[in-house]
């Protein structure tokens, strides 16, 4: 990418989005644009329509979408398919219309059948049925992909869908009622130490297992790719398949063990109780990131130096 080429980061306020803001500032990238959701409502045609032909960016980042947990994912079922749907339909469309010839777009790797295969290959997406706790989010994530890779096979361009692991760090969701799982623990655990709370309570078996990777090298990994020509892209990306990238550390570990895991790093004293009368979700989605080693990348940040980062961004 061109250091002065205009660069559009959808959702630049959430931890994805910062993300990206951060590591295209860390590289120098100037010419950045973005709208805040009261300044441009993504689900609004019209206005993702005026948006575009007024501002005309030459790359997108499209970070944009609702998001939570699987407490969040069961209550808001209709509006994580809707809004989502919207999002990326827009954007990705007005991105052809006005010329855009690079996009990334960002998924999430529940697009992966429940019981898949360890460690999950891209190959593997629409082998199985979903997780039906997200199983809304995880149709509209894949119709994103569908979407690039379809405009990729009908209009030459050069979007491309990245699968993140399970994402953590600095300005995540700690909202009990629509955060992720690590999130949610390092608040739980907080709050515990300050009240001085003899247990805490963590939902599920602590049995399924998690893959946690840091936004920062997250959006390491989505940036490099970007940078990456076409033609040696074309070289590792099947042509039968979508222009898919798993993104992820490669290792993961049991609610259970991140669980005091985070304990360890608050400092909280007291009892984790586990309350397997609640959901535990897929019981495991480790990603295989060969070919993000492929294309030169993978990941740096350890989790306890994560983690430790994070809960010391949440505390202040």
């Amino acid at each position: 990418m061109e250091q002065n080429a205009k660069i559009y980061v959808a959702g630049h306020r959430g931890l994805v989005g910062s993300a990206f803001i951060r590591q295209l500032q860390r590289l120098g990238y100037q010419n950045i644009v973005t709208r805040t959701h009261a300044e441009l409502d993504l689900t609004d045609q019209s206005a993702v329509q005026k948006f575009f032909e007024a501002e005309q960016p030459k790359y997108v980042l499209l970070a944009a979408a609702k998001v939570g947990g699987i407490h969040a994912n069961n209550i808001y079922p209709a509006e994580f398919i809707h809004e989502n749907l919207a999002i990326q339909t827009n954007v990705i469309h007005q991105s052809y219309l006005s010329g855009v010839k690079r996009l990334l777009f960002l998924g999430s790797s529940c697009i992966y059948p429940r019981d898949c295969t360890q460690p999950i290959k891209e190959e593997y997406l629409l082998t199985g049925p979903l997780e039906p706790t997200n199983r809304p989010y995880a149709l509209a994530k894949i119709a994103g992909i569908e979407m690039c890779w379809s405009y990729n096979r009908q209009y030459g361009t050069q979007y491309l869908a990245v699968m993140p692991t399970n994402l953590y760090g600095p300005g995540d969701n700690y909202n009990l009622q629509t955060s992720h799982v690590l999130p949610a623990l390092i608040r739980k655990f907080h709050e515990a130490r300050q009240s001085g709370s003899p247990t805490v309570t963590v939902w599920g078996t602590g049995m399924p297992r998690r893959e946690l990777l840091h936004s920062d090298d997250m959006a390491e990994a989505c940036i490099h790719f970007l940078q990456i020509s076409p033609e040696k892209l074309a070289q590792h990306l099947a042509t039968d398949q979508p222009p898919l990238i798993n993104i992820g550390c490669g290792e993961d570990l049991t609610i259970s063990e991140l669980a005091n895991k985070v304990k360890a790093i608050v400092g909280y004293q007291g009892e984790i109780v586990l309350d397997a009368t609640k959901p535990d979700g897929t019981m495991r989605k480790l990603l295989d990131v060969n070919l993000a080693k492929k294309l030169g990348w993978q990941a740096r940040i350890s989790l306890d130096d994560g983690i430790a980062c994070t809960y010391e961004d949440y505390a202040k």
